[in-house]
């Protein structure tokens, strides 16, 4: 069971309400980071999921999927039994002070406050609006649920708490290309928005297609950067797939197209 550092009094009654016992499922590779994970859920994000339950946006959460240096992705459930994705920031890491480049210059958060932990909850917000923005687009990605604090819920892209392959992990074509390419193209012109970290690892690959996800990156086309950004997120897509053998466009004529 996971230890969370809160007073006794609650301790039993938010175990039990978020990782209940009898709902709780092993997931078939388990998940022994267990020093991330009991550093990510620290009084105030346990008190966030606790409040993301009495609001009605799930109804518990059987446990994490998988970890990375700023966030672990965790496995919730809604009130419909529908399974939801919680990337919970962490609050406690220093690499998120790389992220400034991504924030700073965007007109849409032109007002950033001191502090780490400011800047992590700013992140998640910024992911939210982008999803929301390249949602509303009808551009692959996962659908934006709520967003409060450290915590993002969002749509779950896999079955059974497993998520999706990743482009990377996946069998891939001259259409997976294709529809690569097109993502960015859309993100550009139809969400005003440049992703800024591209790649294979940030990409599933579906039965239905690709999705894109790790947006929180993604900047608004007047940031200053906006044109450096776009030529390495070309430039990073086209590299994999040459390398496996697609025969791929010149990056500088898609990042004509793009921008024309």
């Amino acid at each position: 069971m996971l230890t969370i550092d809160i007073s006794k009094k609650l301790e039993s009654k938010l175990d039990e309400k978020i990782f209940s016992k009898s709902r709780k499922k092993q997931l078939p590779d388990g998940f022994k980071k267990g020093k991330v994970v009991n550093e990510v859920l620290d009084k105030p994000t346990v008190m966030t999921l606790y409040k993301m339950i009495t609001d009605h946006i799930i109804a518990y959460v059987n446990g994490a999927v998988s970890a990375g240096k700023e966030s672990v992705l965790f496995w919730g459930v809604d009130e419909n039994k529908k399974d939801v994705a919680l990337k919970i920031y962490l609050v406690t890491t220093a690499s998120f002070k790389k992220r400034e480049q991504y924030i700073l210059g965007d007109p849409r958060f032109s007002k950033l406050k001191k502090g780490t932990k400011n800047l992590i909850y700013l992140w998640a917000k910024k992911e939210f609006r982008n999803l929301s923005q390249c949602y509303d687009c009808k551009i692959p990605v996962p659908k934006p649920i709520h967003v409060v604090n450290n915590v993002l819920a969002m749509e779950f892209v896999g079955e059974n708490g497993s998520p999706a392959k990743q482009l990377l992990e996946s069998e891939i074509d001259e259409q997976d290309y294709d529809q690569a390419i097109e993502i960015l193209k859309d993100l550009y012109k139809k969400a005003n928005l440049v992703h800024g970290d591209y790649s294979e690892y940030n990409i599933f690959k579906t039965e239905t297609g690709l999705i894109l996800f790790d947006l929180g990156s993604a900047i608004d086309t007047r940031h200053p950067n906006t044109e450096e950004f776009l030529k390495r997120d070309i430039n990073n897509i086209t590299r994999f797939f040459s390398k496996r053998g697609i025969k791929v466009n010149d990056p500088e004529d898609v990042f004509q197209e793009i921008i024309s």
